[in-house]
């Protein structure tokens, strides 16, 4: 059952309507929160929070979801998936496939057309690309899988790691946060699906869909996000890719810097601007005082 739907607070560019619901998953029902354009929504994106994959939800996550909301002009479902130590992998992408499964299902009930993505951000963004993987191997088509800082390497090799060793999150804090997660084996789905822990275990990331990643210059876990594009590019998948400068991890909470500053855009806005323009291109861009995203905003690896 869902909640009646509310204004979201803080809004200059439109109303956003959310509402809380109950998601149906194998597992039981699965709390969600479905944040809604003034408009008919272009199109659905599922959102996975970070957190490590111990902590954070979907109230949390409310104004960097609606702001996303507004300038993708998606309805995003912003999902309550389950939490380590409670459980641990496959059971946190299996809670966003189901949330996937119910908005396709919501978009063809409501005829708001095909247009399906997933995201995340973090520890988050990590289960969407997962998700990502486990629907293209069902030969279920997303529009975008919309990538936030994922941390991707269980190892935490990367010379980001160790050019930032004071910056959140450490390379000892993840190992911890991942070897949380993470089980011990080769998960399957019911149907036989390989469920990925990290999109690294895929041998082939070939027919994935399009994907819109970001990150920080300061960010202890960039060089897993420039080297996960690497990797969709040579496989002949549609990037964009953006480092945001002067940024360290958890920039998706933080709201933009103001009209005055050189640039206005926060994170969540450029990831809202980014999917509707990738899965629109035809269509104007948002509007005033939301500047389009030209290929000279686009930085790709």
């Amino acid at each position: 059952m869902a909640t009646p739907a509310r204004s979201a607070p803080g809004d200059s560019r439109g109303a956003v309507r959310w509402e809380q619901v109950r998601i149906p998953s194998p597992a039981g029902p699965l709390p969600a929160r479905v944040f809604r354009p003034e408009t008919a929504p272009h199109g659905w994106l599922v959102w996975a929070h970070g957190g490590s994959w111990r902590a954070g939800s979907a109230s949390d996550w409310h104004h960097a979801t609606a702001e996303l909301t507004r300038f993708s002009r998606f309805a995003v479902v912003s999902v309550d998936y389950r939490l380590a130590p409670d459980v641990r992998h496959p059971a946190m992408v299996e809670d966003v496939l189901s949330a996937l499964a119910w908005a396709r299902e919501q978009a063809r009930s409501e005829g708001t057309g095909p247009v399906l993505a997933v995201g995340g951000d973090s520890a988050g963004a990590t289960l969407a690309a997962c998700a990502a993987l486990a629907c293209r191997d069902r030969g279920e088509p997303l529009a975008a899988q919309v990538l936030a800082y994922p941390p991707l390497d269980p190892g935490c090799a990367g010379d980001s790691y160790h050019r930032y060793p004071d910056m959140f999150p450490t390379a000892a804090f993840l190992t911890s946060a991942w070897r949380a997660y993470q089980a011990p084996g080769r998960p399957l789905a019911a149907d036989g699906t390989r469920l990925y822990s990290t999109p690294l275990e895929a041998a082939d990331l070939s027919g994935l869909a399009p994907a819109v990643l970001t990150t920080g210059d300061l960010d202890p876990v960039s060089d897993d996000v420039h080297h996960y594009a690497r990797l969709l590019r040579a496989a002949g998948v549609e990037v964009a890719l953006r480092e945001f400068h002067q940024t360290g991890h958890a920039a998706f909470l933080q709201p933009g810097a103001g009209p005055a500053a050189r640039d206005p855009l926060s994170m969540r806005s450029w990831l809202g601007l980014a999917l509707y323009e990738l899965t629109h291109p035809d269509s104007p861009a948002a509007p005033d005082p939301a500047p389009s995203l030209s290929p000279s905003r686009l930085e790709l690896p």
